[in-house]
């Protein structure tokens, strides 16, 4: 029991004394996750509000598929990944095997599926409500996808925010492709992993008790949208009943 106090309060002080090696990790975790997830976001959106309206022969097939990647090992995309960037790879001659490039990949594609599918799935319960209306309005499928897409925009925030969830607590993959170096592209979930195998619990404690945070402010976040989303819906359905009365 002695061991667990003295090193939540070693942990502690690496905190608050502000440990360079501690928030060096914490950072580099937060610039990957997050630029993984803009990159995620900016195409999984697109390609999942376009999703939501178009009908093709073969869309089922499609998003059988996307909901089947939504359940990847992480492993496994950073198998992949490591694939595609090997030296004898495809795309071997970029030279960002074991790099932050190469982590902020694995990351993003992680990441696409799951945000493609929950744009999907927002866009297209849209898509049920006021897609016949813009059909009659002459909007085709691009154009609705974009305006269903703004018109669900702060449920649209919260997929960025699962995605950054996503990619932040994530570690197979950037352990597989970023090789956990030491202060080059070690971040706090591979930290975690290797300071723990270590016996090295009081900077895994502290960087568990960050990441924790991180979480629960996303959580937070997301609470916070959708209540915020409520009260905005109760105020314009009862200034619409305002105008009618």
């Amino acid at each position: 029991m002695s061991f667990l106090s003295d090193s939540a309060q070693s942990a502690l002080q690496l905190l608050f004394q502000c440990d360079p090696v501690l928030w060096s990790i914490v950072g580099r975790s937060l610039w990957v996750s997050v630029l993984a997830s803009a990159i995620a976001c900016s195409v999984g959106m697109a390609l999942g509000a376009w999703l939501g309206v178009a009908r093709f022969t073969g869309r089922g097939v499609l998003l059988t598929v996307l909901n089947t990647l939504l359940a990847l090992p992480s492993v496994v995309v950073g198998l992949l990944v490591y694939l595609l960037l090997s030296r004898t790879g495809p795309l071997g001659f970029l030279g960002w095997l074991f790099s932050i490039k190469a982590m902020v990949l694995a990351q993003a594609v992680l990441v696409l599926p799951v945000v493609t599918a929950l744009t999907r799935q927002c866009v297209e319960d849209a898509e049920r409500q006021h897609g016949e209306q813009l059909q009659s309005l002459g909007a085709s499928p691009w154009m609705r996808s974009i305006l269903l897409a703004w018109d669900e925009r702060y449920a649209l925030l919260t997929v960025v925010i699962a995605a950054f969830g996503r990619a932040v607590s994530e570690v197979g993959a950037v352990m597989v492709v970023g090789g956990n170096i030491e202060g080059f592209t070690r971040v706090m979930t591979t930290a975690i992993a290797l300071e723990t195998s270590k016996g090295d619990l009081p900077l895994a404690l502290a960087l568990g008790a960050v990441l924790l945070g991180v979480v629960l402010c996303l959580n937070m976040g997301i609470a916070a949208l959708r209540r915020w989303r409520t009260r905005q819906d109760g105020v314009a359905s009862a200034a619409s009943r305002e105008v009618l009365a």
